[in-house]
């Protein structure tokens, strides 16, 4: 999951690059309709770590925020869109990392599904 103790990822088009620190908290996948709206997706999939361990190295200039609620910050790339963070504000002391943004892939567990109510009924079974 990264050397020197951190993960590494980058955006689609490879103008962010970002490092954060470890431990993940927790890995989860949120079937919020906001997350599906955002990722295209049937979840959004996220590590969960300091927010304090997050440093962007390169492209910080690319890095927008959109405020999706009263409690959450969606940061993506204005060049390719790609998805990169999720914050809440009631924790800013946590920032909720992209797993599909990482290099190389996640290989801890996810642990928490969050609004499964929202789950698609397309998702193969099992």
């Amino acid at each position: 999951m990264g050397d020197c103790g951190d993960l590494h990822g980058s955006c689609l088009c490879g103008g962010i690059r970002y490092r954060a620190a470890l431990p993940v908290f927790h890995a989860s996948h949120c079937y919020c309709s906001m997350c599906q709206k955002q990722h295209g997706a049937a979840a959004g999939s996220y590590a969960n770590v300091a927010s304090a361990g997050l440093v962007i190295e390169q492209g910080a200039q690319l890095v927008t925020e959109y405020a999706s609620s009263d409690d959450g910050r969606r940061d993506f790339c204005r060049v390719c869109g790609s998805t990169l963070f999720w914050r809440s504000t009631a924790s800013p002391d946590r920032i909720a990392i992209a797993l599909g943004t990482l290099e190389p892939e996640y290989s801890g567990p996810v642990e928490r599904e969050l609004f499964v109510e929202n789950k698609p009924a397309w998702l193969p079974c099992g």
